[in-house]
């Protein structure tokens, strides 16, 4: 019995221990985001950012993708086009759920850069960046053309988040 617990206790530490590089951008990309936006990772988040006309949501999810709510939490997106400051930005607030909102006026174009921050009750503030319409095709191709096994490994390294 205390040699299972022992395994079980070290098994916990190892997946919790694997390295941040098995949530890179390509693998985000390269994969549909269950409400149609794009995935990143932030800190112990995955956020799914989905924009629509004056309308941004942030989806609030752990590395197994189970919903983290978003209760007391706070949040602001930031719109940056280039290297010129932000000079928009939204707040968000909680929507329900896992879920995080914000309305304002806004534009989205392919050189848009969106920075969320996101803090919740009890946990340190995160932030990360979103190119919502960055070209999804060029990712895919570049991890088909490149042969490489290390895009199965990420796959592997983030399914194994599965056991956290």
């Amino acid at each position: 019995m205390n040699k299972s617990m022992a395994t079980v206790l070290i098994s916990a530490a190892l997946a919790a221990s694997l390295p941040a590089g098995a949530h890179t951008e390509d693998y985000f990309d390269s994969n549909d985001a269950p409400h149609g936006g794009q995935m990143r990772m932030a800190g112990p988040y995955h956020l799914e950012l989905v924009t629509k006309e004056k309308e941004i949501m942030l989806y609030v999810t752990d590395h197994s993708d189970r919903k983290i709510s978003s209760e007391g939490g706070v949040g602001k997106a930031a719109f940056q086009v280039g290297k010129a400051k932000p000079k928009t930005s939204i707040k968000l607030e909680p929507a329900g759920d896992n879920t995080l909102k914000g309305t304002g006026d806004y534009s989205v174009t392919p050189e848009t850069v969106i920075i969320v921050f996101l803090k919740l009750p009890d946990q340190q503030a995160q932030s990360t960046r979103f190119t919502p319409l960055k070209p999804k095709s060029k990712v895919k191709s570049t991890k088909k053309s490149s042969g490489n096994k290390e895009s199965a490994g990420e796959h592997d390294g983030h399914h194994h988040h599965m056991n956290h």
